[in-house]
């Protein structure tokens, strides 16, 4: 029994003709008919009642019929795969992000990569660095886009861009009429996310602030944050691709006397066959964000706050 065999009794049971059935494989009848014959000797049963006017499938040969689809549905799905994957610019990607970072740098880079890469579809798949890691090494996702390093040699990382952090005060604040806030200054109200994130120990560490914080608030997301600094209830720190949101949240925002920031980077198995896939994302992503960045870093040395808010809008 092989593929061709299957395919021809197929045929000849949606024709019920084996003329036609022929000419719809594209050989010969005598051809069809003789490897028929070694099929049904094979398999030890009749497939078909034959006349003069008819061909009609037996109801083994009906029985059979569905296993065949199957058999032949999933032969051409590997053929599929096989074809996608030995392109590696076409296919699913599976891309790992943590959710500090999503919301707000997906809007900007997933058209660019539509327009830049049509046949390769991008699946998303936010979570918090540990778990990204772990499905990473997993073969549960193909890259993770983290702000951190991980560590082992089994992983690969490219650095993308970098971003400032950005301290985030309610109008009120008696520092917000500063016009750039030591991190140290924040501790006092510091909000930060819940354990997990990998913003609150950046954020921690850059208050000089180690071990549990008093109060009772641990948010599981940045708009958390942003939103509670609103209402008055604290300060935060916000990286730089979230000002924007923060800013239409009614938020203050200042820069850091030390310049902290933090570094965006694209991780990948050191072995994914795939590696040209990751190197084009992470080009188009890094090309893209590069005026922000700049802009961002100019910003951040005090020499034109204005211009990185600008260059962000105009990008989008």
């Amino acid at each position: 029994m092989n593929l061709r065999d299957l395919r021809y009794m197929l045929a000849v049971a949606e024709h019920r003709h084996f003329g036609r059935a022929a000419e719809a494989c594209r050989v010969s009848q005598p051809t069809l008919s003789v490897q028929l014959k070694k099929l049904e000797d094979s398999l030890g049963v009749v497939l078909f009642e034959r006349s003069s006017k008819q061909v009609v499938a037996t109801p083994v040969c009906e029985a059979l019929l569905a296993h065949a689809r199957v058999t032949l549905a999933e032969v051409e799905a590997m053929s599929a795969l096989a074809k996608a994957l030995a392109d590696p610019l076409r296919g699913p990607l599976r891309i790992g992000v943590i959710p500090t970072l999503g919301p707000y740098l997906l809007p900007l880079v997933f058209a660019p990569l539509r327009d830049a890469l049509p046949d390769l579809a991008i699946e998303p798949w936010e979570d918090v660095t540990s778990t990204l890691v772990e499905k990473l090494r997993a073969h549960e996702l193909d890259a993770a886009l983290l702000a951190t390093e991980p560590d082992g040699a089994d992983l690969s990382t490219r650095a993308l861009f970098t971003e400032p952090f950005l301290a985030a005060l309610p109008p009120d604040h008696p520092l917000a009429a500063r016009a750039r806030i030591a991190e140290a200054d924040l501790s006092a109200d510091v909000l930060v996310l819940a354990d997990g994130h990998c913003l609150r120990d950046q954020a921690l560490a850059a208050c000089g602030l180690a071990g549990p914080l008093g109060g009772s608030l641990r948010a599981a997301s940045l708009a958390t944050l942003i939103n509670m600094v609103a209402a008055g209830y604290g300060t935060t720190l916000v990286p730089g691709l979230a000002a924007g949101a923060a800013q239409d949240a009614g938020i203050v925002l200042r820069p850091l006397a030390a310049r902290a920031s933090r570094t965006i980077r694209i991780v990948w198995r050191s072995a994914f066959p795939r590696r040209a896939a990751v190197d084009a994302v992470a080009r188009i992503i890094a090309e893209r964000l590069a005026p922000y960045a700049a802009a961002a870093e100019r910003e951040a040395a005090g020499l034109d706050r204005g211009a990185a808010r600008g260059q962000v809008k105009r990008s989008r």
